[in-house]
């Protein structure tokens, strides 16, 4: 493994499977992956645990200067810190995730973790997934993949998770998390024009991880 840092952005929609293949790459390359998500839970959850009202985004604006976010890493697992407390597993609720999906859509709080992000992709190779890693994240990225598959297969995977939801709510749920993705105002969900394209409809887990590593071998010569 070469000295020099690379940075790889992997974007996609809602159960494209970015966050397990994102994970597993980032194993197999001796990166450390950089789960966004999680960042975004533990807005939420500071924001739920102060009872501020998520729908009012000048409230939410107004925590951020007391919530205190710092991540590490464990036999390579990221691990969220909120006020020095790991909270990785208080952040992996439902109502943490429903939570994240709106404090995400917020200017503020995009803008208070940027500087975060790109730390910590200043300091080591990464992968790091979201919805707007190549676009607005890391704009310079060795390599930018935007993974996605159809709305149905994403829905499927989803509900052979859960299957104690009927599996048109869960298609509904997807569709309408794309439609919001898409269309916020600020950083919606799109590929870097420069982005490698790969489409994990026909691909089960491995054959997708696979792919995602050759495509950054071939792109920095590991």
């Amino acid at each position: 493994m070469t000295n020099q840092i690379y940075s790889v952005a992997i974007d996609g929609p809602a159960g494209a499977g970015k966050s397990t293949i994102a994970r597993q790459a980032a194993k197999a390359l001796g990166f450390v992956y950089v789960d966004t998500g999680a960042i975004y839970r533990t807005i939420a959850y500071a924001a739920i645990l102060s009872k501020v009202d998520v729908k009012d985004a000048q409230m939410v604006e107004a925590l951020l200067p007391q919530v205190q976010i710092t991540m590490d890493w464990l036999d390579g697992v990221q691990q969220m810190y909120l006020a020095q407390e790991n909270v990785t597993g208080e952040i992996r609720t439902s109502e943490v995730s429903s939570t994240a999906s709106i404090v995400a859509a917020i200017p503020a709080v995009r803008q208070f973790l940027l500087d975060m992000q790109r730390d910590v992709a200043r300091k080591r190779s990464v992968i790091m997934d979201g919805r707007d890693i190549g676009t607005v994240v890391l704009p310079d990225a060795a390599v930018k993949i935007y993974l996605f598959a159809s709305v149905e297969v994403r829905a499927k995977r989803r509900w052979l998770e859960m299957q104690h939801v009927p599996f048109e709510t869960v298609l509904m749920d997807v569709a309408a998390r794309d439609e919001r993705d898409m269309n916020r105002e600020i950083a919606p969900l799109k590929p870097a024009q420069d982005a490698v394209m790969l489409d994990t409809s026909k691909l089960d887990l491995q054959q997708s991880i696979d792919a995602v590593v050759e495509i950054i071998r071939k792109k920095i010569a590991l």
